[in-house]
């Protein structure tokens, strides 16, 4: 993952867990582009980090790889 990079309006379209780990990912939309969001509550403050904007038809099937854990 890059750099994060803020958009003004997000929507989270879809998330692991919050409680089972501290790794945290969520499905983004902004902009008609999907894009996954980490947020790592291991240390003392949160480390958020964001993938690159994909359109769905390639963004969808990295973040399915992501969920089955053959993803990094």
């Amino acid at each position: 993952m890059g750099e994060t990079r803020r958009s003004v309006s997000v929507r989270v379209v879809a998330h692991t867990c919050d409680d089972c780990s501290p790794l945290a990912y969520e499905l983004c939309a902004s902009g008609g582009l999907l894009f996954v969001r980490r947020t790592d509550r291991s240390g003392d403050r949160p480390k958020i980090r964001e993938t690159e904007r994909l359109p769905y038809a390639r963004m969808r099937p990295l973040w399915t790889e992501l969920l089955l854990g053959r993803a990094r």
